[in-house]
């Protein structure tokens, strides 16, 4: 009769898992191809400030002048009522991902993420009685390879008329490779297997728990006897500590299966093997994309750039607007005032004194005691500019 082995495995088990404000020069406008109204307006809209709702809001007097504007700010409301759900749906994830996994009955979308059989394992190797099969045809090997294609399972058949004992070698494939510890110091770690950075992780939290750096040169370990034991060495510098921790790094055990295939009777025999593996939970990753996603969406941030750019320049045309409708009610008082405003600003931007119009245009302001040092202090500093600049004396004291 024919036996056959099937090597399977059960369901791998999870993981645990504001408005802008008019363009104003000490409380004064100005008109609107001044060049320091675009210096200020260049500067605001290059400056890299966090953006708030309030800055995308549209003044009441604006929404006074353009009706459909109220539209733009009901979408406003509409988009804060969806950014406060997105908000605690978001929140929600977070907590969740930080409880425990509960098993239950898995769902049927979790077929398309199931991982194949074979994409657990580095290699599989079943040993049949060697007495029986001779020592070309008692070992069944398989080995995964770069180009390997993946399968739900193993198949090994072999002619036999009597009960057959196998061992099934089964390796695990670790994500990041894992190692098992000498011994002596899987002892002193508690830890009899784990990836280079945990046993690194482990000895780590031993050196600080006991107080074995040394406290003159840090960069020195002192071994207690234990340590000295495992390492050979009263004292190790702290960067040898990888290249030492090599040589006690072993492959991990293999996966070992002791069966019976059975040849009494006409239905096939089974036999189930629980095997634990750690794997990646698929919708924890779809929770971080999902959240990197909505934290860092490009789009959604240039959109909201254009919004802010918009909301300025209808922020600016409003300061226009209001400009010229003031200019065409009363154009003669509208300059004086502007003008007058104007001067104001110059003396304030140029950090200088205002005169008085009316007493200067008088001959009697110059005869004044003042006019004597004045006229001292005007030849004082341009002698002092020939040193600097060289030329004619009387040109360089009529200079203005």
């Amino acid at each position: 009769p024919r036996t056959t082995t099937t090597v399977t495995v059960a369901q791998p088990m999870s993981s645990q898992m504001s408005n802008t404000a008019p363009a104003q020069v000490a409380g004064r406008r100005m008109l609107p191809t001044d060049p320091r109204l675009h210096q200020i307006i260049g500067r605001a809209a290059a400056a890299k400030r966090k953006r708030r709702l309030a800055d995308r809001l549209l003044p009441k007097t604006i929404r006074e002048i353009i009706p459909e504007s109220e539209s733009y700010m009901e979408l406003l409301e509409v988009e804060k009522k969806l950014d406060f759900v997105l908000m605690r749906k978001r929140l929600t994830l977070q907590e969740a991902m930080k409880r425990p996994f509960k098993p239950g009955q898995p769902s049927n979308n979790d077929a398309k993420y199931r991982r194949k059989f074979s994409s657990f394992f580095k290699s599989l190797v079943i040993e049949l009685d060697r007495d029986l099969y001779g020592p070309d045809n008692h070992l069944v090997e398989w080995h995964r390879t770069p180009t390997t294609a993946e399968t739900d399972g193993f198949q090994v058949k072999r002619r036999g008329d009597s009960n057959v004992r196998c061992t099934v070698l089964l390796m695990l494939d670790h994500q990041p490779p894992e190692y098992k510890l000498d011994p002596r110091l899987a002892r002193i770690l508690a830890l009899h297997s784990g990836t280079r950075s945990q046993i690194f992780y482990a000895l780590w939290s031993y050196i600080k728990t006991h107080k074995l750096q040394d406290p003159n040169e840090k960069d020195f370990i002192n071994c207690d006897p234990y340590l000295e034991q495992v390492f050979n060495c009263p004292r190790m510098r702290f960067a040898e500590i990888p290249s030492r921790l090599v040589p006690l790094q072993q492959p991990p055990d293999p996966v070992v299966i002791n069966h019976v295939i059975t040849v009494e009777g006409d239905s096939p025999k089974t036999a189930c093997y629980d095997i634990d593996v750690e794997v990646d939970d698929v919708y924890k990753t779809m929770v971080h994309s999902y959240l990197s996603s909505v934290q860092s969406n490009q789009e959604l941030s240039a959109i909201d750039s254009k919004i802010h750019e918009f909301v300025e320049q209808i922020n600016q045309m409003k300061v226009h607007r209001e400009f010229y409708l003031e200019f065409s009610r009363d154009p003669q008082a509208f300059i004086s005032r502007w003008l007058a405003s104007q001067a104001r600003d110059y003396w304030v931007m140029t950090d200088a004194t205002p005169g008085h119009p009316e007493e200067e245009r008088r001959a009697e302001f110059y005869h004044a005691p003042w006019t004597q040092e004045a006229v001292m202090r005007y030849f004082y500093n341009r002698v002092g500019l020939l040193r600097i600049i060289p030329g004619d004396p009387g040109q360089g004291i009529g200079m203005i």
